[in-house]
């Protein structure tokens, strides 16, 4: 981290919510060594200890429950909001369970702000999805939102709350919508999320990897240390960033295809057994914005933040291979 994040961050108190996820975790990890205070919020009874500089708070309880809010926000610098339903099946199948997860907790965090008068800055996590089927690639904050899923309209919604209280002066908020994120850290909680991870830990336990179809599609990988790095960057940033949505990816494309051959090429030589991979056709139901091309041009927000992605694919995807052979994850 650089020094002067560091000192930025230092004697300042963080919220973060959907502690034991992915995201949370990772920046948890990566905010212990500095001097601060971290309220961890979770669903969850018991979080990993993490040894540090900072003091760490517990706070356990459901994101939709109205009255939980008032106690979480006191006294909070920076709330970094990555707390929610993650899976766009789910949310097609349960519309109102998906709003009540995705659009309701980030209701309940600014009304809370605004009845205390607390004014704290709100970092919120969105997807690069939100924005459904872009017509031409890279894509940055001034493609128009055309979500196609119930996900996707929810994470919409959330972050255009967020804008507006924003505007009315309650908080500071701004919006960094990810592409395909990957690297170390805990399991995905949806079976539809993680698909980089997930493969990397089959080829890992030797297992073959599928692929749908011929596996064309582009997507955009960002490896998970460049995003938290993102993250930090921007609460340093809040003047600029304020009131806006930016879309964050590595801003180089690869086809599906192209990254499981990578892994597999790289799980073989660190494990000494080949792997294949292996096309099958698409499960019934998929949903379209499983067909999208996508790659992300950040430049706009490398420009106000000084971020830049430091992972090429084969780096992240090497670093992930370490990561789960010493940690035992596969």
């Amino acid at each position: 981290m650089h020094s002067r994040i560091e000192d930025y961050l230092k004697g300042k108190s963080f919220l973060i919510t959907g502690a034991s996820g992915y995201l949370a975790s990772n920046l948890a990890s990566s905010l212990k060594k500095i001097s601060c205070k971290i309220r961890r919020l979770t669903r969850k009874n018991k979080l990993a200890s993490l040894e540090g500089n900072a003091v760490f708070e517990n706070v356990q309880g459901e994101i939709s429950d109205r009255t939980l809010w008032d106690r979480a926000i006191e006294d909070v610098d920076i709330i970094f909001h990555f707390a929610g339903q993650t899976s766009v099946y789910v949310a097609e199948e349960n519309p109102i369970i998906d709003y009540e997860a995705n659009v309701l907790p980030m209701l309940h965090i600014l009304e809370a702000c605004k009845k205390n008068g607390a004014r704290p800055d709100i970092l919120f996590a969105g997807t690069s999805t939100q924005m459904g089927l872009p017509k031409s690639l890279p894509v940055n904050e001034t493609c128009l939102d055309k979500p196609i899923t119930i996900y996707d309209t929810h994470k919409c919604m959330a972050e255009n709350y967020l804008k507006y209280y924003a505007r009315m002066g309650f908080v500071r908020g701004t919006t960094l919508r990810l592409t395909n994120v990957y690297g170390p850290g805990p399991k995905s909680s949806s079976k539809d999320r993680g698909m980089l991870n997930a493969m990397i830990r089959r080829a890992l336990s030797g297992e073959n990897l599928t692929l749908y179809g011929d596996g064309k599609y582009i997507r955009d990988y960002i490896y998970m240390e460049d995003i938290v790095s993102a993250f930090l960057l921007a609460s340093r940033n809040m003047d600029s960033l304020n009131e806006k949505h930016f879309v964050i990816g590595s801003g180089q494309g690869h086809s599906i295809s192209e990254v499981l051959h990578q892994i597999a090429k790289q799980a073989a030589l660190k494990t000494g057994k080949p792997i294949d991979i292996k096309s099958i056709a698409p499960p019934p139901g998929l949903s379209p914005i499983e067909e999208r091309y996508f790659i992300a041009n950040p430049k706009t927000f490398s420009k106000i933040t000084g971020w830049q992605p430091k992972y090429s694919l084969s780096k992240g995807i090497d670093q992930t291979l370490e990561s789960f052979i010493h940690h035992s994850e596969p």
